[in-house]
């Protein structure tokens, strides 16, 4: 007699009574799902993960009592569990400080709209089945203090290497990590296209800059691109790089459906810098950003992928690996000796 798999068991984090109830009809719309329990406030939280157990966590972050990154910060130590940080876009700043504090994922306050209720659960179903203990093992066996930032020096980078970089869920982490260790003399600039709600960008780009002895920022239309800065796409637009090394945003495709869209950035980089591209794909759902590296491979330029043990979802990067298109597999613990060796930095 063939057994069923166990439903996904949520529990719901949100002082709003009316939020809860959203949340609650949106996954439970999906049979294999079930929400577990409510809270109110970051006590109340931290008390029900340790008795109900469940497979995730859906965490607001402002909240009276306690707010979600104490009660995040207290969960990772004495229970660890899968949390998705949900916020307004009034918070967003400080949401992607979850992220730190152990959240795997960022994601704006529901809407009942199709396109955003299928997002959500999907987003609850790929990080539920994540091993967080391992990957909190990873992320802190990494962390390292930023050196001071230092005023970057101008180049004519058309003629010098670029890194672009690729993620999607689980990213933002990641990619904090990563630039953490890398110092202020490194000598190209990074454009990164992430996974991300709209009106999300300007708030991870400062998160990411406060780690960092890099310069990170929004990009803009026109931005010419300057060595030891890194650019992330903003989610409203696509971008492109030119041989010259200026951003070109324009509006997004109509044909994708990723936010921005990874493969518009890495095929235009592959375009503009050919054989001096450094493309890197990472963590996320789907298989966004493959034929940007297939572009960027195919131009002679260098292609990593994030390993499978080190990402939070072994998706687009699985999906690279198996077409055959990558030249070098490395665990996030390795990607930034491998940048600084390959952009002739050194460690």
């Amino acid at each position: 007699m063939m057994t069923s798999k166990r439903a996904i068991r949520v529990l719901l984090v949100d002082d709003s009574t009316m939020v809860r109830d959203m949340i609650r009809a949106i996954l439970e719309s999906d049979p294999g799902i079930v929400v577990v329990g409510e809270a109110s406030n970051g006590v109340e939280a931290i008390r029900k993960v340790a008795s109900l157990k469940p497979d995730i966590v859906t965490m607001d972050i402002e909240m009276p009592v306690m707010g979600g990154l104490d009660a995040i910060e207290q969960i990772m130590s004495a229970t660890p569990v899968p949390i998705l940080a949900v916020t307004a876009l009034h918070g967003v700043r400080t949401a992607f400080a979850a992220v730190s504090k152990g959240a795997l994922d960022v994601i704006e306050k529901p809407d009942l709209s199709p396109e955003m209720v299928q997002t959500f659960i999907n987003k609850i179903r790929y990080l539920a089945g994540i091993d967080i203990t391992a990957h909190l093992q990873t992320i802190r066996g990494l962390r390292g203090t930023a050196g001071a930032k230092s005023e970057p020096v101008q180049k004519n980078v058309s003629r010098r290497a670029i890194v672009a970089i690729a993620a999607s869920t689980g990213g933002p982490q990641v990619i904090n990590t990563i630039l953490s260790h890398l110092p202020s003399r490194f000598s190209v600039p990074i454009v990164i296209t992430q996974h991300i709600a709209e009106g999300f960008t300007q708030g991870m780009a400062d998160w990411l800059n406060g780690g960092t002895a890099l310069t990170v920022r929004c990009a803009a239309h026109g931005d010419i691109l300057v060595a030891g800065h890194v650019y992330i796409n903003p989610a409203e637009h696509s971008m492109k790089v030119t041989e010259q090394g200026v951003i070109l945003l324009g509006e997004r495709e109509a044909h994708q459906i990723y936010k921005p869209c990874c493969n518009t950035l890495l095929s235009s980089v592959a375009t503009a810098y050919r054989n001096r591209t450094i493309g890197l794909i990472m963590t996320g759902m789907g298989d966004d950003g493959v034929e940007g590296m297939q572009a960027i491979k195919t131009a002679g330029g260098v292609t990593l992928a994030q390993d499978a043990n080190s990402s939070v979802i072994f998706g687009m990067n699985r999906v690279a690996i198996d077409r055959g298109i990558i030249d070098r597999i490395v665990p996030l613990a390795d990607i930034p000796g491998a940048l600084l060796q390959l952009t002739g930095i050194g460690l």
